[in-house]
């Protein structure tokens, strides 16, 4: 259950058991569209559980990822 565009993906979690699942399976689709331009890392925002977004981000270095949580 996501909504995606080529650098940003939704991620929204019905069943808590898939949430790691999910998010790797989204963060594995971001490095695949990061790679050629290795200009920007992944960027995992939690708005509230279940609900989560990966986009690609200048702020974080190439090859990493880093998490945030809204409040």
């Amino acid at each position: 259950m996501r909504s995606q565009t080529a650098e940003h993906l939704e991620v929204l979690v019905t069943e808590p058991a898939r949430l790691y699942e999910l998010l790797d399976d989204a963060e594995a689709m971001l490095r695949q569209v990061a790679l050629p331009q290795q200009s920007a890392g992944i960027l995992v925002t939690r708005h509230h559980p279940g609900r989560y977004t990966l986009a690609l981000s200048a702020a974080v270095p190439f090859g990493e990822t880093r998490e945030q949580v809204l409040s």
